[in-house]
């Protein structure tokens, strides 16, 4: 995708800076810690780059596109991620992330800039 498709004002921390904080960043990596609460929704935001996510606390969410259509609801998904574990996913077009579950969830990604090249 070109840097068009991945305007800086949709970037998760710019766009849904309640929901992420920054702990670490160098041209090879962006680290995020994410955090939402039950009930609350992270705003239209952007992931530009593949990622490890390690989920620390999970809950059920659903990620819908700029238009409002469901991408994912995983309370119909049969395969669920869990609390302590690892995940890759590709970068993330402009998305919302609602969390229907009853807990937070927490996690941290590790974003892998060089390998957008």
């Amino acid at each position: 995708m070109s840097d068009d498709a991945w305007p800086d004002s949709l970037d998760a921390l710019i766009a849904a800076p309640r929901h992420h904080t920054l702990l670490l960043e160098n041209e090879a990596v962006r680290v995020l810690e994410t955090q939402i609460p039950p009930g609350d929704t992270a705003p239209l935001h952007t992931h530009r780059w593949p990622s490890v996510y390690y989920v620390i606390r999970w809950s059920d969410f659903v990620r819908r596109d700029p238009q409002g259509n469901i991408l994912v609801d995983t309370r119909v998904v049969a395969s669920k991620a869990g609390a302590q574990t690892a995940v890759w996913l590709e970068p993330l077009p402009p998305h919302s992330l609602e969390n229907v579950g009853p807990t937070e969830i927490r996690l941290v990604s590790v974003e892998l800039k060089q390998l957008s090249d």
